[in-house]
């Protein structure tokens, strides 16, 4: 029983560490780096947008076709 309790209260610790691990290895991204970051979330945004208008503007006039313009 002491075993099982010995694991519960490790766990927590091992996390603990980890997450002390991960942060000292963290660093600040340079400027080039952030800039490069952003641009590339701009263009999955635009990328994302525009999928979604297209399919937006082929679903409007099946559905018409379909619903028949109620």
């Amino acid at each position: 029983m002491s075993e099982k309790l010995k694991e519960f209260a490790e766990i927590p610790q091992e996390f603990i560490h980890d997450g002390q691990q991960f942060l000292t290895r963290c660093t600040k991204p340079s400027q080039k780096e952030f800039v490069q970051i952003c641009k590339a979330v701009a263009v999955g945004f635009a990328v994302m947008g525009f999928i979604g208008y297209f399919v937006k503007l082929i679903h409007i006039p099946i559905n018409n076709i379909l619903v028949g313009g109620a």
